[in-house]
């Protein structure tokens, strides 16, 4: 698209970034409240218990409505396929991660091993279930990343720097699943789990600003995306013998994560001077 009209012409970013994220809390708003007051409405016509997807495709809904009022395309979120190597790489990552946290409980003894329940997860009859649940996990995970990763990154790519990128993208993420977490129906609602996971989201996030800036691609960030839910909050914790230890230092809640996030950030912002140059606002997308 071509430049500015105007000092707030359809291809300001700070005014896509700021349409976007009215629309993203207006649309969200609808499902915050019913899983957090869970109205009988919502339960009587059954979108309670699917009220999770949904939400998670708020963020995608308001990008694609942003770019529609504003730009008058769908340009600039990635749609192109990009190379192998970074779905390989998106793929790879929570897997590794995954294996490791939840690897290191199992030798520490802090959480044990199931290996009667990991021989029937990854019997042949059940790998059909694991590929439809996996499918499922990066179905969701992709509308958050259309949203997120596909308009937020790169319109604030055209106003700052990859840090501020990292640190900005990751209070908003942070703030968009603030309010389940406030009534319990996202971690424990304690202080410590809020606190754990903000920390983490910052890591988090210059993980998947990175991979969607250097790919190109918004569905590396999507694949990365839905295997971290899947791996992270579904297969290794099956694997997995619950304990008060295991349950304060596993997951995306547990101080473990915490580290393990803390390190991935550090590498990818170091790694951040192999990111192409962000077209600046006077250039339009």
């Amino acid at each position: 698209m071509g430049a500015l009209t105007g000092k707030h012409g359809p291809t300001d970013p700070k005014r896509i970034i700021a349409v976007y994220l009215v629309l993203v809390c207006a649309l969200s708003s609808i499902f915050w409240y019913c899983i957090a007051v869970r109205p009988q409405w919502a339960i009587d016509s059954g979108l309670l218990r699917y009220a999770t997807l949904p939400l998670m495709w708020c963020p995608a809904f308001a990008a694609i409505i942003t770019r529609l009022a504003l730009q008058r395309n769908l340009g600039g979120f990635g749609w192109k396929i990009g190379e192998l190597r970074w779905w390989l790489l998106a793929m790879v990552i929570p897997v590794a991660v995954g294996l490791l946290m939840f690897g290191t409980g199992w030798i520490s003894g802090v959480a044990p091993f199931l290996p009667d329940r990991a021989a029937a997860m990854l019997a042949v009859p059940a790998l059909l279930a694991i590929l439809v649940t996996l499918g499922f996990s990066i179905f969701s995970a992709t509308g958050e990343e259309i949203g997120w990763r596909g308009l937020l990154v790169p319109e604030l790519g055209r106003v700052t720097t990859f840090t501020w990128i990292a640190i900005i993208s990751a209070v908003i993420w942070f703030l968009w699943h603030l309010p389940l977490m406030l009534v319990g129906a996202y971690g424990d609602g304690s202080l410590s789990s809020m606190v754990l996971f903000f920390i983490s989201m910052i890591g988090g996030s210059t993980l998947f600003a990175w991979i969607r800036l250097a790919s190109g691609s918004i569905w590396p960030a999507a694949l990365l995306h839905g295997f971290w839910n899947y791996f992270i909050q579904t297969f290794y914790p099956r694997i997995t013998a619950t304990t008060d230890a295991g349950e304060a230092m596993l997951g995306e809640f547990g101080w473990y994560a915490v580290l393990i996030s803390i390190a991935i950030g550090l590498l990818f912002w170091y790694l951040r001077y192999m990111l192409p140059e962000m077209p600046k606002p006077e250039g339009g997308l």
